[in-house]
């Protein structure tokens, strides 16, 4: 009987015939996944484009061609997942018994509470029932999630009498975020990030809720998110005024959509009452400089793109301003008629270099 390794060459040429086709293998394998990235970012792109026509008449139609964009997108996403996954395969030996190589491990941030839990094997052998000591320990991370959950919270304020001068006494009612409202300020906290940070609106913040076993009508979710924007605005002009106290600022502004609920009721649809609005935002950051202060963003509202706008917003600003060229900032650079002083000194942008 011949043995294989009396025939070396056998073996080098089954090796190299091996190699060869994982070769190929993963030279298709990237093909594919680099069509599926062009797809990909294709598809991205129409997301993008769509989003910015969600208002107006056709904006029911608008949305539904972007969740059906979103779901294909996830399948795209899926299928270059099990690609990469086969390219793994195809570059690994069957008897490789090494761990997988990771793939976009999750970054966690320092506030993310850890909950350690030790598995004891106790403090007896199994096999010989000697006693055992700790030579050291083997620590691996789950990245889990703790449903959200509704709470109802009573609050029992207990009536007393003196049994001295009969005074009755009663610990006052604690105050609420919202006047006379069942909402707690973690609620409440929840619906504005979810509505102005995850873009959820209230009705499907309202379907969520009622699956946790709270039927909150939406009237009252819009009554809840307007109160507590009040509660938040002192918030709100204490970050404003950080931001404008600085003496290096970034500006710009981005338009927007704005949908005037009143002439959409008198026009009887919402094509003419879509309007444009700008967003301003003021931007400080002295981290580059190596400064203390925290780095913030104020964004005000205006209903167009006047000048008068960003002349009113940084009336009570002197320092310097990094803005793109439009002709409203232009005239902040200007030197006081009177005095001949220079309040506000541009810097350029380079992001914004033609």
């Amino acid at each position: 009987m011949t043995s294989p390794a009396e025939h070396p060459s056998d073996d080098l040429d089954a090796l190299r015939a091996i190699i060869a086709a994982q070769a190929s293998q993963i030279q298709e394998l990237s093909r594919s996944n680099r069509a599926y990235e062009a797809l990909i970012d294709a598809l991205r792109v129409q997301i993008v484009r769509l989003k910015k026509q969600k208002f107006g008449a056709s904006s029911e139609k608008v949305a539904r061609n972007i969740e059906q964009l979103e779901l294909a997108l996830e399948g795209l996403e899926v299928a270059r997942a099990a690609i990469d996954k086969s390219a793994d395969e195809a570059v690994a030996p069957p008897h490789n018994t090494s761990a997988p190589r990771r793939r976009g491990k999750p970054v966690l941030s320092e506030h993310v509470p850890t909950e350690r839990r030790t598995l004891d094997p106790g403090s007896e052998c199994p096999d010989c029932g000697g006693e055992l000591r700790l030579v050291g320990e083997d620590v691996s991370e789950i990245l889990d999630l703790v449903a959200a959950q509704l709470k109802k919270i009573e609050i029992a304020r207990p009536k007393k009498s003196c049994r001295k001068c009969e005074a009755m006494v009663q610990t006052p009612a604690p105050t609420r975020p919202v006047a006379r409202g069942m909402a707690g300020p973690g609620l409440l906290a929840h619906i504005l990030v979810s509505k102005y940070d995850d873009h959820l609106p209230l009705y499907r913040q309202g379907e969520i809720f009622d699956r946790m076993g709270a039927d909150i009508p939406r009237s009252t979710l819009i009554d809840w998110c307007g109160q507590a924007v009040g509660v938040i605005k002192p918030l709100v002009s204490r970050v404003r005024d950080h931001v404008f106290a600085a003496d290096r600022l970034h500006a710009d502004d981005t338009p927007i959509r704005v949908l005037d609920p009143k002439v959409a009721i008198a026009s009887g649809g919402a094509k003419r009452a879509v309007k444009m609005g700008r967003i301003w935002v003021y931007v400080r950051d002295d981290t580059p400089f190596m400064g203390d202060d925290p780095p913030a963003a104020a964004y005000l509202f205006s209903p167009d793109r006047k000048g008068e706008h960003p002349q009113s917003h940084l009336a009570g600003f002197s320092g310097i301003l990094q803005a793109d060229a439009y002709s409203g900032f232009g005239q902040l650079y200007k030197p006081d008629p009177m005095t001949g002083a220079q309040k506000i000194r541009e810097a350029s942008c380079w992001a914004h270099l033609r």
